[in-house]
């Protein structure tokens, strides 16, 4: 009787396109050359298990081509943001604990926040960045039509602006990253009719700017879905305050004085303490007081229970996921860019001692 000799299975090989030479997958799946070889050319006598060990190890290094890539690079990434301090400073402290988690790529970070800007003078500091060049420009601005030719320019240059928590869509940035604030909007709405009783009680509606897209977009939501609820319900808005401290107190104060029924606030533009010390100042109280964002002052707030909730997002991935798409715009990290919703939690003074602030 004659020797058996060793059966193999009989498979289908699929051979994808790939970059990487025949060595450096071998090296990968710890197989020889000659055998991947045979796999890769579908040659007969391959086991099934062999030419999976090959598959895998095309995958693996796919994986690590973005690592390969980053490893030893330098991304210079411009942060400009229009916006109260409190949150810029937020924002600032968010992204440096996150540079490290970002290796081995090095990403240098430079700044540029102010409180009150008007349009043009962003545009100017948007054109700089374009002139003197930049990996990336994370952008933090009202949804004005200069605003958008200022970032089409930067666009054309090779510079990917990511928009973070207000959105500019008809601009041509490469991604928004920042809450669904249309959603955010609405579940503030169902929050403030869940917890406020009576009718006939007004909200304040504090914006910052009507010109920034998400501030407007959170207010529409907020509007729709109250609307929804309780038709009957009176909404009073405040804005243009850029939400500082002292012109929000000023208007607050005004407003409260020719509307004694509003007995709750929906805080989107921030400068709350303000707003709570404009109704001490007249001698009345708010009921209920739903804020964003778990910054400094809002972290104070609501450890004293001077504010019932806050609309929170994890800043740090906020801007980790930005700096990942300024990567993945030059190239270095593959996959698809997408504006992806952060989660937005809703933040009580029973939870806010387990919370981290960023």
């Amino acid at each position: 009787m004659g020797r058996l000799q060793p059966r193999h299975e009989s498979i289908r090989i699929m051979v994808v396109s790939h970059p990487y030479p025949i060595r450096e997958i071998a090296r990968q799946s710890g197989l020889s050359e000659a055998t991947v070889d045979r796999v890769l050319n579908k040659r007969p006598g391959v086991r099934a298990s062999t030419a999976a060990n090959v598959a895998q190890a095309i995958t693996d290094l796919d994986r690590q081509r973005s690592q390969l890539r980053l490893n030893g690079r330098t991304f210079i990434v411009d942060v400009v943001m229009q916006t109260p301090d409190r949150f810029s400073a937020a924002v600032k402290s968010a992204l440096e604990l996150e540079l490290p988690m970002l290796r081995p790529a090095a990403v240098r970070s430079r700044f540029d926040f102010r409180e009150k800007a008007r349009p043009g003078e962003l545009v100017k500091k948007l054109d700089d960045i374009r002139h003197r060049g930049s990996m990336g420009v994370i952008l933090k601005a009202p949804d004005e039509p200069e605003i958008t030719d200022a970032i089409g320019r930067l666009h054309d240059a090779g510079i990917p602006v990511v928009t973070l928590v207000t959105d500019i869509p008809l601009s041509k940035r490469v991604a928004y990253v920042g809450i669904d604030n249309r959603s955010a909007g609405a579940t503030a709405a169902f929050l403030i009719d869940q917890w406020l009783t009576g009718d006939d009680d007004a909200i304040l509606i504090a914006l910052s700017r009507s010109a920034f897209r998400g501030e407007e977009e959170r207010e529409m939501g907020f509007r729709t879905t109250m609307r929804e609820r309780t038709a009957g319900r009176s909404l009073v808005e405040a804005t243009d305050t850029d939400g500082i401290d002292t012109a929000v107190r000023d208007q607050t104060i005004a407003i409260l004085r020719e509307r004694p029924e509003i007995s709750a606030v929906y805080s989107i533009g921030g400068g709350n303490k303000a707003i709570l010390d404009a109704f001490e100042f007249v001698g009345r109280k708010c009921r209920v007081f739903i804020a964003h964002d778990l910054d400094r002052d809002n972290l104070s707030l609501i450890q004293h229970r001077r504010i019932t909730a806050v609309l929170h997002h994890d800043l740090r991935q906020d801007m980790r996921r930005a700096c990942q798409v300024i990567m993945q715009a030059n190239g270095a990290i593959d996959g698809p860019i997408e504006s992806i919703p952060s989660q937005i939690n809703i933040i009580t003074p029973y939870a806010v001692r387990s919370q981290p602030v960023h």
